[in-house]
């Protein structure tokens, strides 16, 4: 799996692609400098892609930076999830308006175990595939990984959006 390292033992340490965006200021600055404050809260960062200035999906009125970072992690998707939304919190995110503005949002996108669904989760992330804000910043650190369910890589899946808005 891209970006899976080996442990001492030979079986590799699981993965995720975590995507990340903020259009508000947080306690850390601008939502360029929330998204990088972010990803140094995240353990095992292995990758992250250039920050993004993005257009709002949805009622927000202000712009999006969006990144995305490959993360090594022996957590479970669940395990992940918590410690996501805890960083989330800690940042000042508060429950609003679905796809409103926002001071930090962090999305579990792939893990490198495959389709996974339980309470509250959904991995893949079922929107991904339809979101450039997502796609181009994975593009940039996991260009090769497949998507389980359509076996379409990052690369693959970011041409399709492109080739799908240009029409």
């Amino acid at each position: 799996m891209p970006g899976a390292r080996a442990r001492r033992s030979g079986v590799p340490r699981p993965s995720y692609l975590i995507a990340l965006g903020s259009n508000l200021r947080s306690r850390h600055g601008s939502p360029e400098r929330t998204i990088a404050a972010a990803i140094a809260a995240l353990a095992g960062v292995v990758a992250v892609s250039p920050i993004l200035r993005t257009p709002p999906l949805g009622p927000s009125n202000r712009r999006f930076a969006n990144a995305a970072a490959l993360v090594e992690s022996d957590e479970a998707p669940p395990a992940l999830l918590r410690r996501l939304k805890a960083i989330e919190r800690d940042f000042g995110r508060r429950r609003g308006v679905r796809w409103g503005a926002r001071v930090l949002d962090l999305d579990i996108i792939l893990w490198s175990g495959g389709p996974w669904h339980g309470e509250g989760l959904v991995v893949p992330h079922p929107a991904f595939r339809e979101r450039g804000f997502v796609l181009e910043p994975l593009l940039a650190v996991a260009p090769e990984w497949r998507d389980p369910l359509t076996g379409l890589s990052i690369r693959q899946l970011a041409a399709r959006l492109r080739r799908a808005r240009r029409r």
